[in-house]
């Protein structure tokens, strides 16, 4: 039986719990634990094993109820890795091979949940992709050497590290704004126990639009792999109970196809590793066409 934990919210209310490997629905752990608040919670203070008891008991909410929240609802720190995979460097003019990963940061807000629409904003279409997979830390640590990270995982979830193109060329090394805006990217639909993933190298994650294969590849080609990453990070920060770290993407985002193929309204993105799931989003403009909301936000012509 695999355990997947999972954030969501129904009826307003906002809840955690485990969703059963018949597909029926989701245990509620918000009743059957009260004295733990959330997700983070039960991570924070090693309770993942209790969770799991819990995991033959008939579903409270069918999938179709629930409205599906990142993993951890309020991450303190979301880290991602870029250019990691193998042949990613070949993808930019500058061919420099870094000793240190490239890393930057992500705001909670910049992300949504399992079957929630990636926005794209009417400053861009340049609306992209990234799959990957996401390490949820579960033990707090500083300084971690690379043979003891695993320890310090709490399990691994999905990203779509969705990216708006243009605004990552504003300014040199500076890739913040095109990495932010508002419910962008995506992370779930829910995180696996990392006791219950064996290698971490044999996972194979692809990611498809509408049903085309876009990315496919394994952690084995990772220049940093996700033990290193976690040592790295926690070099310099304290890395805490549900802090996130998008360990990278593979070749393949719409900005390296010739024309690009950027995502558009209506669209589906789906990323896919079978240890876990598979997260999946579709995409809407943040404001109708010829809405006045967005006539007022839109970009003078140039």
């Amino acid at each position: 039986m695999t355990t997947r934990l999972l954030s969501y919210s129904i009826k307003g209310t906002h809840a955690f719990g485990l969703a059963r490997d018949d597909g029926t629905g989701v245990v509620d752990l918000t009743r059957r634990l009260p004295q733990v608040r959330d997700l983070q919670t039960l991570i924070a203070t090693d309770r993942v094993g209790l969770a799991r008891s819990f995991g033959t008991e008939a579903a409270d909410f069918r999938l179709d109820e629930i409205t599906f929240e990142l993993p951890v609802r309020s991450p303190e720190k979301i880290f991602c890795i870029g250019v990691n995979y193998g042949g990613r460097s070949a993808e930019y003019a500058d061919k420099t091979d870094a000793a240190y990963p490239s890393v930057f940061v992500r705001f909670p807000d910049s992300l949504t949940g399992h079957d929630q629409p990636l926005i794209r904003p009417p400053e861009s279409l340049q609306l992209d992709y990234e799959g990957e997979l996401a390490v949820i830390i579960g033990k707090a640590g500083r300084r971690i050497p690379p043979a003891k990270a695993r320890d310090h995982i709490a399990g691994l979830t999905l990203g779509n590290e969705g990216t708006v193109r243009d605004w990552v060329r504003h300014a040199k090394f500076n890739v913040t704004q095109g990495k932010n805006w508002e419910s962008s990217g995506a992370i779930g639909p829910w995180m696996i126990p990392i006791d219950e993933i064996d290698n971490l190298d044999s996972l194979r994650l692809t990611t498809t639009v509408n049903g085309e294969l876009r990315q496919d590849d394994t952690p084995a080609t990772m220049k940093y792999s996700i033990d290193y990453q976690i040592h790295y990070l926690s070099t310099f920060t304290t890395l805490r109970p549900g802090d996130v770290i998008f360990s990278g993407t593979p070749t393949g985002a719409g900005a390296r196809f010739k024309p690009p193929m950027w995502l558009k309204p209506g669209d589906n993105v789906e990323v896919h590793v079978p240890e876990i799931g598979t997260l999946r989003n579709t995409i809407a403009d943040e404001f109708e066409p010829g809405s006045s909301e967005a006539d007022q936000t839109a970009p003078e012509p140039q």
